[in-house]
């Protein structure tokens, strides 16, 4: 039975990104197209119905809380679910060196890792890249698990993403994917992804201080408090 995908892209007032990051995307083999709207003030839903996706309202704000929306609306023919940005900083264009590991059964979740891809300059501010570099020693000396990166841009057999049963609602989702993916001992592998500066607007966490510092207090606790927990 061939493998069905679907993409899941979390938004929050992206109007002015979305719609370039949708077209971009023309041409995937994609069986769902899902846009989640994170509470947006601005046209991001009606932009991304024009551009052809389909859209999930999620007022909860909150990163995990639009993963969740988007899991909860994938049709039951779905077997290996994606997850992307909404403002163009992704390259649609690896989205299928993601999928096709899984595809083969080389893996169960692929990660994209911007550290051993290639990077726009600015890309990633130096608060993102020591944060990032924190968080993935942590993860090696609490978790044993081995990451080079925790971008968002992935894909998991949807079967082992539910086994994961995740739950984090905010900054907290991608690292506790992967913690629950090693403690599960799914077969994961990491390949390079481009990563370019976001297309327009302004990013909810990198764009300010109060942003950055609430993702990386969220990442650290998550870390922590897993180390201490033995029942995911």
């Amino acid at each position: 039975m061939p493998e069905r995908f679907a993409l899941i892209i979390p938004a929050l007032n992206e109007e002015a990104a979305i719609g370039p990051t949708l077209d971009a995307l023309k041409g995937a083999a994609l069986a769902q197209l899902i846009v989640v709207d994170n509470g947006s003030t601005d046209c991001t839903a009606e932009v991304a119905r024009a551009h052809g996706a389909e859209v999930v309202a999620e007022p909860h704000r909150g990163y995990g809380s639009a993963c969740l929306a988007g899991m909860a609306a994938l049709r039951a023919e779905i077997t290996v679910v994606a997850f992307m940005d909404a403002d163009g900083s992704d390259d649609p264009a690896d989205l299928p060196r993601l999928l096709d590991p899984i595809a083969r059964g080389e893996a169960e979740m692929v990660l994209g890792s911007r550290v051993l891809g290639t990077r726009e300059a600015g890309a990633l501010t130096p608060q993102q890249r020591l944060g990032n570099a924190l968080a993935t020693v942590l993860l090696r000396l609490l978790h044993g698990a081995r990451y080079t990166d925790l971008g968002p841009f992935r894909a998991i057999r949807r079967d082992a993403l539910e086994r994961l049963r995740m739950c984090d609602t905010n900054f907290g989702w991608t690292i506790e994917m992967q913690i629950k993916a090693a403690r599960h001992d799914l077969r994961v592998k990491e390949i390079p992804v481009s990563y370019r500066r976001r297309r327009a607007g302004q990013s909810k966490i990198s764009g300010t201080l109060r942003g950055t510092f609430s993702a990386g207090m969220k990442i650290i606790w998550t870390i922590l408090r897993y180390s201490l927990r033995t029942d995911d």
